[in-house]
């Protein structure tokens, strides 16, 4: 007769559910409010789940939750089983015509996807292809809904997620002419230090990261505005409102029409971009169209 214990009972759907919902949204509230539910359902929810594993999932600091080392890592394994749910019950579904839900970088999906979107669709044949513009963007580990994400530059997948890069780019400091001309960018970086430095919430590291790979040393801006969104930050250069950091693929068409300069031209990103997929579909046929297709779009 074997001494193994028996294994331990799954805990109820709806405490995985409510700890996914918080893991994503970092809040309780916004996950209250994704569920349909009121704060201290959530609340009783992760109570239970902690005390069916006896382990802390969440550190109380100041009134927020954060995870734990074990509780990041339960919550990637659990954000992959819900995405796996999610595709086996649309695959379930009699009929139902198969459709990708690709979550991708606002900026990324305005200037060089959505111009190609029909392309992509003819390569996918019979599968539908849903793009989902991210302000922020989260990684797939965090995203149940989505069966892809495309990540722009330095990202590290979590040992369920597989990251197939497909496309090299570049990033670099944007005006108007005039207010490059007024603050006389052309004569040298130093001049930025006269500049209002517009970035965005989603990609907060862009002008720290082009100064470092630049080899030029950092400037402190005589102001500066942060965006939610990378989109925002580009339109507020567009007005004259300062100078953006952004990469080469999201303003393209701007630097063609002269509605905006690069005076320091453009420097490689490291990373480039990647499409995220979880390791268990590396082998789902759509998917494997789709990466390369992105391959070959992104080597043109």
């Amino acid at each position: 007769m074997s001494d193994r214990a028996p294994p331990k009972r799954l805990p109820p759907l709806n405490a995985l559910r409510a700890f996914d919902a918080v893991a994503r949204r970092g809040s309780i509230l916004q996950a209250a409010d994704e569920l349909g539910v009121v704060r201290g359902a959530v609340r009783q929810q992760l109570n239970l789940l902690e005390a069916h594993f006896g382990v802390t999932l969440f550190d109380r600091e100041g009134g927020r939750l954060v995870l734990t080392a074990k509780g990041r890592a339960f919550a990637d394994s659990i954000g992959v089983a819900f995405g796996i749910l999610a595709r086996a019950s649309v695959e379930l579904s009699e009929g139902s015509r198969r459709t990708i839900r690709l979550g991708v970088p606002s900026a990324f999906a305005v200037w060089w996807l959505m111009p190609r979107a029909a392309d992509l669709q003819a390569a996918l044949g019979d599968v539908d292809i849903d793009i989902v513009p991210m302000a922020t963007v989260e990684p797939l580990a965090r995203r149940s809904d989505l069966e892809a994400v495309i990540m722009g530059g330095e990202y590290r997948p979590t040992r369920d997620i597989t990251a197939i890069r497909f496309m090299e780019d570049e990033f670099g400091p944007v005006a108007m002419p005039d207010v490059a001309d007024r603050l006389g960018l052309k004569a040298g970086v130093a001049a930025l230090a006269g500049a209002t430095a517009l970035g965005s919430r989603s990609a907060p590291s862009l002008w720290n990261d082009w100064f470092a790979e630049s080899g030029r040393a950092p400037v402190r801006f005589a102001g500066s505005r942060e965006f939610e969104d990378l989109l925002l930050a580009i339109g507020a250069a567009r007005s004259g409102l300062g100078v953006a950091i952004a990469p080469r693929t999201a303003v393209g068409d701007d630097l063609e029409r002269g509605t905006l300069i690069a005076p320091y031209g453009f420097i490689r990103r490291p990373a480039g971009y990647s499409l995220s997929i979880r390791s268990s579909d590396t082998k789902d046929p759509a998917l494997v169209r789709l990466a390369d297709w992105l391959s070959k779009a992104g080597a043109e």
